[in-house]
C-alpha cells in the first residue's frame, strides 16, 4: 500500500476522497517506472494499445490532437518541446502496470478503469482539465508540475471547436511539484494542469470509473420528466471491506442518484463491472478464435486484466459478476468464489480445479507464467 505519510488511510477516505487534493510525497519510495520512454513509444506502435498524441501549449494556445498507432518513424519528425505521449490501458496488456493497482486497493477495486500512461516532452500538457472521475497520478520519471483549481469547472468553460477537452479560463488556486514515487490524487470536478519540467517526464495515471444518472438510467430505460446530470458519489469507504466487494451502502448510493427506491437485485453488479466497447470488442476475439486453455495441476491462475469482477451478499447469498454479467456460483464454494474475487488468483488443487475449468472455458483466467 502507499505511504501516506503524516495522513492515514482512513484520514484519507474521511477528509480527501471525492472532496480534496492531496500531493503525496515519496508515496512509493525508490519508484522506477516500469516502461522506459522508448518502450512507451514502441507501444504506440501496436494496434492492441490506445494511443494518442497532444501537441500544443497555453502560452501560444494552439494544441493537437493525433491518434495512434503511429508509424516507426512517427517520434523522429516531433518538436523538441510542448508534446505529450499517452497510452491508455496499459494495466491490461504488462502484468508490472497491473499489479501496480494493488497499491490503492483501500479503495474496491470495482471502482477502478485503468492505467494511462503518459510520456511528455520538457513543457509537453494536455491543457488545463478537469474530469468526472477520481484520478492518482503517480511520477514515474522526471519532474512535473501540477497547477490545481476549483473555479469555473463547467462544460461552458472549454475551448470552442476542439478536440481536446481544455479549459477556456483557468485560475491556480495550488501548484506541486511532482518527483518520481510521489502521488497527486485529484478528486472528481477538480481543474489540473500538469506541465513536464523535464526533457523526459513519465506519469501513470490510475483512473477511476465515473456513473452518470443519465447512464443508469438509459440501461434501466428509465424516463425522466427533466435531465439528470449528476453523477454517482461513493459512500464512506470502510477499510475493512472485501476489495471487490460491493457493499449495501454503495447500492443505496445509486439509488438516491436516481431518486428512486429499488433496483433489479443484480443490476449493480452487473452495471459496474461492464467493459468498455475496447475491451469488449478484444474479449470477444478471444472467445471467437483463441482455444480455452488447458488447466494444469499446482498451476497458479490470474483472472484476465481485461476483466472486471465484483462480488455482492444480497439477501444473505452471494452474487458474482463478471464483465456485466452474473456468474453461475452454484457449485462452487462460497469462501473460494470470494477469495478469487479479492485477489484476482487461484491456485490449482483439488477444491479449485472445477472453478478454474469454467473460467477457462469463459476466458477469463490466464496462466501466470505465460506473463513471466
Amino acid at each position: 500500500m502507499i505511504d501516506f505519510g503524516q495522513v492515514s488511510r482512513e484520514e484519507f477516505l474521511e477528509e480527501y476522497w471525492q472532496k480534496k487534493p492531496l500531493l503525496i510525497k515519496r508515496a512509493l519510495p525508490n519508484f522506477i517506472s516500469p516502461l522506459s520512454p522508448d518502450e512507451l513509444a514502441g507501444l504506440s506502435f501496436e494496434e492492441e494499445f490506445e494511443s494518442r498524441v497532444v501537441k500544443g501549449s497555453t502560452q501560444r494556445n494552439d494544441w493537437s490532437l493525433e491518434n495512434g498507432p503511429f508509424q516507426d518513424d512517427y517520434f523522429e519528425s516531433v518538436p523538441l518541446n510542448d508534446w505529450t505521449l499517452l497510452i491508455q490501458g496499459v494495466d491490461k496488456h504488462i502484468l508490472e502496470v497491473c499489479r501496480l493497482i494493488e497499491e490503492f486497493d483501500f479503495i474496491p477495486r470495482w471502482r477502478f478503469d485503468d492505467v494511462m500512461i503518459s510520456f511528455a516532452a520538457k513543457g509537453g500538457s494536455v491543457g488545463p482539465h478537469y474530469d468526472h472521475y477520481d484520478v492518482f497520478l503517480l511520477q514515474g520519471l522526471g519532474r512535473r508540475q501540477w497547477q490545481i483549481s476549483s473555479l469555473d469547472c463547467s462544460p461552458n468553460n472549454y475551448v470552442k471547436n476542439s478536440e481536446l477537452r481544455i479549459m477556456e479560463s483557468f485560475q491556480e488556486e495550488d501548484t506541486f511539484i511532482a518527483e518520481p514515487g510521489d502521488i497527486l490524487y485529484v478528486p472528481p470536478g477538480i481543474a489540473h494542469h500538469g506541465t513536464s519540467l523535464d526533457s523526459e517526464c513519465i506519469t501513470l495515471s490510475f483512473g477511476y470509473r465515473s456513473y452518470s444518472a443519465t447512464e443508469m438510467m438509459e440501461v434501466l430505460e428509465l424516463k425522466s420528466h427533466k435531465r439528470n446530470n449528476d453523477y454517482y458519489i461513493d459512500p464512506n469507504w470502510l477499510i475493512d471491506i472485501g476489495n471487490s466487494e460491493i457493499s449495501n451502502s454503495a447500492v443505496n448510493q445509486a439509488l438516491e442518484l436516481l431518486n428512486i427506491n429499488q433496483l433489479p437485485a443484480e443490476f449493480f453488479g452487473c452495471f459496474v463491472t461492464r467493459l468498455d466497447p475496447f475491451d469488449q470488442q478484444k474479449l470477444n476475439e478471444m472467445m471467437a478464435f483463441e482455444e480455452p486453455i488447458e488447466i494444469e495441476e499446482s498451476a497458479s491462475y490470474i483472472l484476465s486484466p481485461i476483466c472486471r469482477i465484483a462480488y455482492q451478499m444480497i439477501e444473505n447469498e452471494l452474487h458474482v459478476f463478471i464483465n456485466g454479467e452474473s456468474f453461475d456460483t452454484e457449485l462452487f464454494d462460497q469462501d473460494l468464489l470470494i477469495r478469487f474475487c479479492n485477489t484476482r488468483m487461484i491456485k490449482i488443487n483439488h477444491q479449485s480445479t472445477l472453478l478454474a475449468k469454467k473460467l477457462s472455458s469463459l476466458h477469463l483466467i490466464e496462466k501466470i507464467s505465460n506473463h513471466n
